[in-house]
């Protein structure tokens, strides 16, 4: 089919007129029912996060919400700290609220409903050179001296299972202990080892 220049023009303006009137249906469709048209954009986020928590060495326990409303809450962090402290020592460091995060994506994805048992959170320089000098697998520069690392379990749920859940959301460190019983999770650069190695 043939258009002279005048007849191509006219085309173009029934074209311009038609796409616009078009997006005008379309945009008049989505303002009536925003959430089908954009239902697959919509992320999930959680208006709290919270931990449960229980320390093998001291018998303690804690429940704590420790982010509401966009923020972290300082007295429930506190809280964490302490709970989360080398307790040869007694001393408390701040804990990294990734480390935090990790552990609650941890538990969202496994629907984990009881406490995660602390095997090891913060740990002094001291402390973490006695359990390398003594064989365990402990690295010289440890994450656990700077609050950024926690070796854990959870009663009724397998290590390897824990294990796997935090491998696959690659957030940071994570090494298998099968012997031990426990697996190390930090927010180190994301990579993985079992020991025995």
């Amino acid at each position: 089919m043939r258009f002279s220049e005048k007849g191509f023009g006219t085309l173009k303006r029934d074209l311009s007129r038609r796409n616009f009137i078009k997006l005008g249906i379309l945009a008049a469709a989505a303002s009536l029912a925003p959430g089908a048209v954009f239902a697959s954009r919509r992320v999930y986020l959680p208006h709290e996060k919270s931990l449960a928590f229980y320390n093998i060495h001291t018998g303690e326990g804690l429940r704590a919400t420790y982010w509401s409303q966009g923020k972290y809450l300082s007295e429930a962090m506190d809280d964490i700290n302490y709970i989360m402290r080398d307790y040869r020592t007694n001393e408390i460091r701040p804990i990294d609220a990734g480390l935090l995060d990790f552990l609650h994506a941890i538990g969202s994805k496994l629907d984990i409903r009881h406490n995660f048992y602390i095997i090891s959170g913060y740990r002094c320089p001291a402390t973490n050179e006695f359990l390398r000098r003594n064989g365990k697998g402990v690295d010289k520069n440890s994450l656990h001296m700077y609050g950024k690392a926690v070796d854990i379990r959870v009663p009724r749920c397998d290590i390897s299972t824990v294990r796997s859940a935090a491998l696959n959301l690659r957030y940071g460190g994570v090494g298998y202990y099968p012997d031990s019983n426990f697996v190390h999770v930090d927010v180190g650069n994301v990579r993985s080892w079992r020991f025995p190695f």
